[in-house]
């Protein structure tokens, strides 16, 4: 089976749903995006460790990465290998030869921490990769794009809505551990969803 390698590009607001991210990837020798959409938290975890931020205590994928270290393993590569219903699936390769069943995202979250490649079926890209018009090319100025994968870039791009500036409040506030805070601007986000 042909594999084609991907990079991160970024994490994106994703408009189908609410407190979703799509994980936009990008095929290492062409233009194609395979774009994976992903869970708030997920984001949360691959773009803090994209940024080189250190949450005060392990996030899980941290975790995780602990207890394969400890256990004298080494994840050398993720493999997005299957696509069923719209969803995708992958496998965490590791250096004797184990395959673990994973999500998309919680793999990518793992690559990113390891410094290791993502690949994806060659068959997999051709049905869902999307090659974006010149216009629509990602840029390192693009609005759209909330972190991106030099990991030097420390400047964040500023939010373009008021929901967009909830959300970032409201997961400052959960990382910092002030659920009170927290709550409040869910609800706050809440309402703001339900009016428009």
């Amino acid at each position: 089976m042909d594999k084609v390698q991907l990079v991160v590009l970024g994490l994106s607001a994703s408009p189908a749903s609410n407190n979703a991210y799509a994980l936009i990837m990008k095929e290492v020798d062409g233009e194609r995006r395979l774009p994976i959409i992903i869970g708030a938290f997920e984001a949360q975890a691959i773009a803090l460790e994209m940024e080189g931020v250190i949450p005060p205590r392990p996030m899980t994928h941290d975790l995780i990465k602990a207890i394969v270290d400890s256990f004298d393993s080494t994840l050398t590569e993720v493999h997005i290998n299957d696509l069923v219903d719209g969803t995708f699936y992958a496998k965490l390769i590791f250096d004797n030869d184990i395959e673990i069943d994973s999500r998309p995202s919680d793999a990518v979250a793992l690559a990113v921490r390891y410094g290791i490649p993502v690949f994806v079926n060659a068959d997999i890209l051709d049905m869902t990769g999307v090659v974006p018009q010149d216009e629509e090319l990602p840029n390192h100025d693009d609005d759209d794009l909330k972190f991106m994968k030099e990991p030097d870039k420390k400047t964040k791009i500023q939010p373009k809505s008021k929901v967009e500036q909830l959300q970032i409040e409201l997961d400052k506030a959960i990382k910092e551990e002030n659920y009170e805070k927290a709550a409040n601007l869910r609800d706050e986000l809440k309402r703001l969803l339900e009016s428009s």
